[in-house]
């Protein structure tokens, strides 16, 4: 009999389900989306309840889908969004929605958090700067806003968490995931006990940190009944999003790296210890595998960029590919492709959505620096793309000194377009490697990891052979010379446009208020 991992994916839209046979090719998959809330600016709310109908939606319609019988799941793991909070009572049942990674609601206990520990003590306990949009922050909001609801909760737990509950009945979650709270130490791989005493947050609230491999417990027979799994199956923790996509992307080894282009962008890399930046700009999670950590910065508008480019100024191409039954992007990247290396000379600023890193600047606002009357649609939409590719070259840089990269796996929707990929390769001189498995890398790194945990697999390493590179571009040294001096001007431009951005902050503020 054939065995099979299910693997699901938590996404901030939908739940994937992905089945993977014991060669780590994928027999099937299914989708079941859910909604996200947004009761008021900066909030951003989702019901479990509604995660919980995904997983046994798709569950059952990948099982169906793919003929198997249920006994043929050797195991269930998880990826999932990170970053949330929510409360549930002893039973493990909800006591609010969810306060999903993209709140930001969370800013004067960010504050209070500063205040009470100081910005690089959490830095260096936990890998991150303190934030709203981590755990902890979103916590301290409910404590003090929401009292009767903090005051019934038993145990805070992540999205992945949360179902593992309800499969398992166990509360616990993995390194990967706790060290998106503000909460972990990061080291020592255990709950801070300086932080949560600072921030008189109990330990007992927060579930077991275990690795990511290993098994929660096994499916119950109610549980069973409801999603259509076989009673006893395994349940592997799994990790959060970006653990799992780094597995997935075949990053299992000190040195690997890669990048995920897509709505937001990110590299990262395998370490065998932490990165810590002086300044701060980046940050480090942990591995699936917790031998390694994978130090790491994140962009908030990489694809968005694009996309808000498309949907803004491309309304002719826009017109044009549905005649043609093509997309959008195939005629303008055919369109950027004429224009020259560097866009004669324009800069785009990508910061639409603010930035964090390498930035941390949430009153940045994207730009186009050195437009003039001969500027063409064919160069702002190349300048988008090169000026993703100079953000990200601040991070890689910063990882670059630390141990020199050698090449990066790119994974994401965005890496589907070539042109992309050689601006890329052409401004950070790197050598980009596309594996086979573009898009489903975050839940090939969760198959990975139930694979590994019960025994499948020896190791992580499986993961390398599994997506397997596909395509490789070679940096072309022809255009070093000119993307050097324009990512020196664009890193002028951002640190002269500060107190503007400051400015239109302040404007912002005032006539909102009115």
């Amino acid at each position: 009999m054939e065995r099979y991992i299910l693997a699901h994916d938590l996404g901030t839209s939908g739940n994937k389900a992905v089945l993977y046979r014991a060669d780590g090719t994928l027999a099937a998959s299914a989708v079941a989306s859910y909604e996200t809330r947004y009761p008021r600016p900066g909030w951003a709310e989702q019901d479990p309840e509604d995660w919980w109908r995904a997983v046994c939606d798709s569950s059952r319609a990948l099982i169906a889908r793919a003929g198997i019988a249920p006994g043929e799941v050797a195991c269930v793991s998880f990826s999932a969004q990170m970053m949330g909070c929510l409360l549930v009572d002893k039973d493990g049942a909800p006591l609010r929605p969810m306060i999903i990674w993209a709140d930001t609601r969370a800013a004067a206990e960010e504050k209070r958090m500063i205040e009470t520990l100081g910005m690089e003590t959490v830095y260096r306990i936990t890998g991150h700067r303190a934030s709203a949009s981590y755990s902890a922050a979103k916590l301290l909001w409910v404590r003090g806003n929401e009292p009767e609801v903090y005051a019934k909760a038993y145990k805070m737990l992540h999205a992945k968490d949360f179902i593992i509950h309800r499969l398992t009945g166990r509360f616990v979650t993995d390194y990967s995931d706790a060290s998106g709270t503000n909460l972990f130490d990061l080291r020592k791989k255990e709950w801070s006990r300086e932080i949560c005493a600072a921030l008189e947050i109990p330990l007992g609230l927060l579930p077991e940190p275990r690795p990511s491999a290993e098994t929660a417990g096994t499916v119950t027979a109610d549980a069973a009944r409801a999603c259509g799994l076989l009673a006893g199956t395994p349940v592997v923790i799994g990790g959060g999003d970006g653990s799992c996509a780094c597995v997935g992307a075949g990053v299992v080894a000190e040195g690997n790296t890669y990048c995920v282009l897509g709505s937001s962008s990110w590299i990262s890399t395998a370490s065998r210890e932490p990165v810590f930046d002086d300044e701060m700009r980046t940050f480090n999670w942990v591995h699936l595998d917790p031998a390694l950590y994978t130090p790491c910065g994140t962009m908030q508008a990489a694809g968005v960029s694009y996309s808000w480019y498309r949907d803004t100024l491309c309304g002719e191409e826009i017109r044009a590919a549905r005649e043609a039954g093509v997309s959008a992007y195939a005629l303008i990247d055919e369109a950027a492709r004429r224009a020259p290396p560097g866009a004669n000379g324009l800069l785009y600023l990508p910061y639409l959505l603010g930035e964090r890193s390498p930035r941390w600047n949430h009153a940045a606002r994207g730009a186009f620096v050195g437009l003039d009357v001969t500027t063409t649609r064919a160069e702002m939409a190349r300048a988008v793309m090169e000026g993703v590719g100079y953000n990200l070259k601040v991070i890689l840089d910063i990882l670059d000194e630390r141990r020199p990269v050698e090449a990066l796996t790119v994974i994401g929707g965005g890496a589907k377009g070539r042109l992309w990929l050689e601006i890329l390769a052409d401004i950070w001189q790197k050598p980009l490697e596309a594996p086979a498995y573009l898009e489903e890398a975050t839940s090939l790194g969760a198959a990975v990891c139930g694979g590994v945990g019960v025994g499948m697999f020896p190791d992580y390493s499986v993961a390398r052979r599994f997506n397997k590179t596909a395509g490789r571009i070679e940096p072309n040294p022809a255009n070093a010379d000119r993307y050097k001096i324009l990512y020196q001007a664009f890193n002028e431009a951002y640190e002269a446009l500060r107190p503007v951005y400051g400015a239109l902050a302040a404007y912002r503020a005032r006539t909102e208020g009115k």
